[in-house]
């Protein structure tokens, strides 16, 4: 019986440091796209390939940049528990898949959209909507929902 007491206890917490009504809105990927350049690192845009998530509430508003993986030049690891814990553990209601092609090139991999199509399945188990994968490079952007893939 002993060992039925060594069980650890479990904290989820999420302290934002703002108030929500401080937080920018997303209303379409170029929205989006002004943040990540806010956020993201320039001297390794075109050196190493990396992956984040945008976390959102239902009302767009951004909870959260999110940095969920990092690679080499043209491959980044990406888990769909790292992404879906992090965002149960926001409260978060949306997200945007985002990630570099240190190459300059926007156009998307057969492995992003397979990416892609594993979020929006995980997503929509969670009740979790995959609001759109954004494609970065120094020059631009790319989104997968603009194009029709959603």
């Amino acid at each position: 019986m002993q060992h039925l007491m060594n069980v650890s206890e479990i904290k989820v917490q999420f302290k934002p440091k703002f108030k929500l009504s401080e937080c920018p809105q997303i209303n379409n990927s170029k929205d989006a796209y002004e943040i990540l350049k806010r956020v993201w690192d320039e001297g390794l845009m075109s050196f190493l390939e990396e992956f984040k998530v945008i976390l959102l509430t239902k009302a767009n508003k951004v909870l959260g940049v999110v940095d969920v993986g990092m690679g080499g030049k043209d491959f980044v690891p990406v888990d769909m528990k790292i992404i879906f814990s992090i965002t149960l553990k926001a409260s978060a209601s949306k997200i945007i898949l985002v990630h570099n092609h240190p190459s300059g090139k926007l156009e998307p991999s057969p492995q992003d959209k397979d990416i892609t199509n594993k979020a929006v399945e995980a997503g929509r188990v969670l009740d979790i909507e995959v609001c759109d994968h954004i494609i970065v490079s120094e020059d631009g952007y790319y989104s997968l929902k603009d194009d029709g893939y959603f």
